[in-house]
């Protein structure tokens, strides 16, 4: 028997027993239509179009990269029936005008990467159960776990990160929260048609979060990829989580390990560590932060499935870390302007092993409603290299409009 499958198969039993017992269940529900049919004519459809000019000015290349890309979006929730809902969603990528930048399957390995290659996908797919403070979720779905340093949807490129397989919730916002997931397949940014656009393989991935006191929280953190492709990209990681609401000043702590998992043939235990704390001085909104991904033995602590673009910078230098880890020491800024909100942060980085300095980062964001369904923003990132990658420029000038 293929040991691989046993967790789905486990999985799938799970969701069956769960679909055998709502099926039984005759309590009333306010929001659940009367029949199956009523479910079906209550769903809410929606379009999302959001455009997006990026300019990428490397050192190390001659030409710029110009990405103008559109991603159109349709999607479809169903009402509710005994606590079932299903849901869908389609997204298109396109490039308006010449598609001059690598989007790392187009072959235009002469101009920087913008990681948004054109095609149509189907981003989600799924059947939900819901009762109570529990909710079971199978199919192709979107996980965000916290703050996706760790587990994500990479929601700022134009082809978003979804996850092929099971979910299970529980609790509500005030007590103990339980979620656990297993994924067989992760739908990658880069595409059906790239080699790299699934993440095959047995990931397990745990969170428990309780409310220790009223604006504190604590949360356990246990994430086990074990991956059929690059699996020297497997691991396992175990970690704890801290929010704390002081008032004016909030705090955020965090710290864990990772080790290899699966068929990996690494051999190491590479730490990582957060210490954060933002609050308001006046009109400006302040934080300052210190970051590690750790290392050891040669290798660094790796987040693939992480929103990676949220965090070292807009610029997108660290997105594989390198082998004698990062630490990032950040400064940051954001106040409301001419009904917009504009930010400013600063990063300076260096190795977490060693004496080597990476390099520094500005980056700027402006952002602002226009109307009720149209948005605007425009960020901008300088990164100037020391002794990693290249002094990198990037624009970007983005309209959303959601009906």
């Amino acid at each position: 028997m293929n040991t691989r499958k046993l967790p789905n198969m486990v999985c799938a039993t799970l969701l069956g027993a769960v679909s055998a017992v709502a099926l039984q269940a005759q309590a009333a529900d306010d929001n659940s239509a009367p029949t199956l049919i009523d479910a079906l004519q209550n769903g809410k459809a929606g379009v999302t179009l959001r455009y997006r000019l990026e300019n990428v000015d490397q050192d190390n290349l001659d030409e710029d990269a110009n990405a103008s890309t559109l991603k159109s979006r349709l999607s479809w929730d169903s009402g509710t029936y005994r606590g079932f809902s299903a849901g869908i969603e389609m997204d298109n990528v396109t490039a308006i005008g010449d598609d001059d930048y690598n989007s790392t399957v187009n072959g235009n390995a002469a101009y920087p990467v913008v990681a948004d290659p054109v095609g149509t996908e189907v981003n989600q797919a799924y059947l939900k159960y819901s009762a109570g403070d529990y909710t079971a979720t199978a199919g192709r779905q979107r996980i965000n776990l916290g703050d996706q340093r760790f587990v994500g949807g990479v929601g700022w490129r134009q082809n978003e990160q979804t996850y092929d397989g099971y979910r299970f919730q529980y609790g509500g916002a005030e007590s103990l929260r339980l979620d656990y997931s297993y994924v067989y397949n992760v739908n990658r940014i880069f595409g059906e048609d790239s080699d790299k656009g699934d993440l095959e393989g047995d990931i397990q991935l745990f969170n428990a979060s309780y409310p220790v006191a009223k604006g504190h929280e604590v949360a356990l953190f246990l994430l086990d990829l074990d991956l059929v492709k690059a699996v020297n990209t497997s691991s396992r990681t175990l970690g704890v989580a801290y929010t704390g609401d002081f008032g004016p000043v909030k705090a955020r702590l965090s710290y864990a390990q990772q080790g290899e998992s699966g068929d990996s043939t690494l051999n190491y235990s590479a730490p990582y560590y957060l210490a954060e704390v933002s609050g308001a001085l006046g009109p400006v909104n302040t934080k300052l932060g210190y970051e590690v991904l750790g290392s050891d033995n040669g290798v660094g602590f790796a987040t693939p499935l992480a929103t990676l673009h949220k965090f070292q910078g807009f610029a997108d230098q660290f997105l594989a870390t390198p082998a004698d880890g990062v630490e990032d020491a950040y400064v940051g800024a954001s106040t409301k302007v001419l009904g917009g909100n504009l930010g400013v942060t600063y990063h300076k980085f260096a190795a977490a092993e060693g004496s080597a300095n990476w390099g520094d980062e500005w980056d700027l964001s402006y952002g602002r409603p226009i109307t009720e369904n149209l948005s605007a923003l425009v960020k901008y990132a300088a990164y100037s290299a020391d002794e990693h990658g290249v002094d990198t420029d990037k624009v970007w000038l983005q309209l959303t409009a959601k009906f």
